[in-house]
């Protein structure tokens, strides 16, 4: 596996669980994480479009306790996790940066 690529296989992470990694782009470590929404996988930068700290910053959970949303645990900002999109919280309308999701046999 390189350095900007990482891999789960989808059956391995449940509905409503996160997991995270860190990957190489651009020269620099990126810290992201994966959540199955509803049996597909999403994938997002662990980082908060409102002020830049990560998403799981005081507590280390990226979800709400119902595991529906994604959630910053500093500002309080609920996330779509099928979009990114903040849907409640300090930054409406923002979302945070996708990360690409390639599915067994496509990359």
């Amino acid at each position: 596996m390189d350095a900007d690529t990482w891999r789960l296989e989808a059956a391995a992470l449940a509905p409503g669980r996160t997991a995270k990694f860190q990957l190489r782009r651009g020269g620099t470590t990126v810290e992201g994480f994966a959540i199955n929404h509803d049996g597909a996988i999403f994938a997002y930068v662990n980082q908060c479009p409102h002020a830049g700290n990560r998403l799981d910053g005081r507590a280390d959970t990226l979800v709400t306790p119902d595991r529906r949303h994604l959630v910053c645990s500093i500002h309080g900002a609920v996330f779509a996790p099928d979009t990114g999109v903040c849907v409640e919280g300090p930054c409406p309308g923002a979302r945070l940066e996708r990360l690409a999701v390639v599915r067994d046999g496509e990359g």
